[in-house]
């Protein structure tokens, strides 16, 4: 097979996160996965029928060109919506597919309008209000001239949803700030429904505040980072952990489904005081034996990693030494003298009872696990392990 490294995605962690999640959600929640940034490296053309296999039929995307990826993968039944951009000229398009989106702008809203009277279909939309993050959303004090757009124009318009987004749920130190934003939402919902706007449900937690903030849970939660088995942060774990005192400290009902290998390229024997890669950066205390691997910082593993990253081979946690390159690194297998060229190497997963975390490597260099998954290419092949 043309690839030098490759990533397999297991199905029963898959479905083990998502009981889990929708019991953390209640029964009466409907379920969104997010699956912007290629399914948050996973991969959109795997992860959508693994989704849908397990039950999944709503999906969130960033953008359009992600939804028009997704409408090409998906069953007839399940859904998107878009959370992020689209352009104007792509409205007709999302009308006419019955694909939902965010409005939050009066532009955008506009645009909608006259979209769905050139399709003579209403525009399926999802209102999102400025609450305190200051990123996207209507004002509170642009509450009166929505509500009126928004009844004027009933006939064009199916409000599928009213939401907003909660700026740091992750972390106790923005607890007010959170908790601001919850009864900012429910002011402004609250107004629009006294106005008469009537709407399908009301969404305003990711994965953190689901965990964090009961409360936020509503009619709709969107997961993204907790479906693929990360917690949003360790303060998120332990918020959860600590909300029963029947849990232990060690209990982790997530499980991480990505796991990404590669293989031996070359071994080679090292002289003490030879220097390793490119320039002066490690230089050999004693004889060594060092093996390289056909993955770089092109390929999603991180440069910054040079001197820092670990990977596993032969069961055993090893070292990369020197600097990672744009196609290549080594690592030190000294101590794994029966290594051979074409050996499995884990960059994250499991080998024998030993284990690669994205968060062992992310953690080494300030990265968040949201920002190491999805850099990993797309051109990665993607395999679903059942």
């Amino acid at each position: 097979m043309f690839h030098t490294s490759y990533i397999e995605i297991n199905k029963p962690a898959f479905k083990a996160n998502l009981r889990f999640l929708r019991r953390l959600a209640g029964s009466n929640v409907r379920f969104c996965s997010v699956v912007k940034g290629n399914a948050y490296g996973h991969g959109i053309e795997h992860f959508i029928p693994l989704a849908e296999s397990c039950g999944v039929d709503y999906f969130g995307v960033h953008s359009a060109i992600e939804a028009l990826r997704v409408c090409d993968i998906k069953k007839s039944g399940s859904h998107i919506m878009i959370m992020g951009m689209i352009e104007d000229e792509e409205l007709e398009w999302a009308v006419q597919n019955e694909v939902s989106f965010y409005v939050f702008e009066f532009e955008r809203l506009e645009a909608a309008v006259r979209a769905a009277g050139r399709q003579k279909k209403r525009a399926r939309i999802h209102v999102e209000l400025e609450t305190g993050m200051n990123r996207i959303g209507f004002h509170w004090e642009e509450r009166d001239k929505l509500s009126r757009m928004l009844l004027d124009n009933r006939e064009h318009l199916h409000v599928m949803g009213v939401s907003t987004h909660y700026a740091g749920a992750e972390s106790i130190a923005n607890y007010l700030r959170i908790q601001n934003q919850i009864a900012n939402y429910n002011r402004f919902q609250g107004y629009l429904k006294k106005k008469g706007v009537k709407t399908d449900m009301r969404h305003t937690a990711c994965s953190a505040p689901m965990i964090s903030y009961p409360q936020t849970k509503m009619d709709m939660v969107r997961i993204g980072i907790a479906q693929y088995g990360f917690w949003p942060s360790k303060e998120t774990h332990m918020q959860y952990l600590v909300s029963s005192a029947n849990k232990k400290l060690t209990d982790n009902p997530l499980r991480q489904i990505i796991s990404w290998k590669t293989k031996v390229m070359s071994i080679k024997k090292v002289a003490a005081g030879e220097f390793i890669g490119y320039g002066t950066v490690y230089q050999a205390t004693g004889n060594m034996l060092v093996a390289t691997v056909p993955i770089g910082y092109s390929h999603g593993f991180s440069r910054n990693l040079s001197n820092l990253g670990k990977v596993l081979v032969r069961g055993r946690r090893v070292s990369v030494v020197g600097m990672v390159n744009m196609n290549m690194m080594i690592i030190n297998i000294t101590q794994c003298p029966d290594v051979q060229r074409g050996d499995e190497v884990v960059l994250i997963g499991s080998q024998n009872k030993n284990r690669i975390t994205v968060s062992s490597f992310s953690e080494l260099i300030n990265n968040v696990n949201y920002e190491s998954l999805v850099r990993l290419p797309k051109d990665i092949p993607r395999f679903i392990i059942e």
